[in-house]
């Protein structure tokens, strides 16, 4: 039995919008991923500037604690 030119072409046809749809998946994946990475990154960077801050806000609190409590017992300057 003889090919159908027909059912050949509309089947080349359908491969190609396939192959093309799925490199377009990849594509955006491909960005998605990237993207992603860019925001875990970021992510990480920002922690480590709430620690640093954390650790900043622990001194300064240790700093206000110790000076009131050299002030307690004195007299204000009259």
């Amino acid at each position: 039995m003889p090919e159908d030119p027909v059912a050949h072409s509309e089947l080349a046809a359908l491969t190609r919008r396939f192959e093309e749809v799925t490199e377009k998946h990849d594509r955006e994946f491909g960005i998605i991923k990237s993207d992603l990475t860019a925001v875990r990154l970021q992510i990480g960077n920002l922690d480590q500037k709430v620690e640093a801050l954390d650790k900043k806000i622990d001194r300064n609190q240790a700093q206000i604690i110790e000076l009131l409590t050299q002030l307690v017992g004195q007299r204000p300057a009259d």
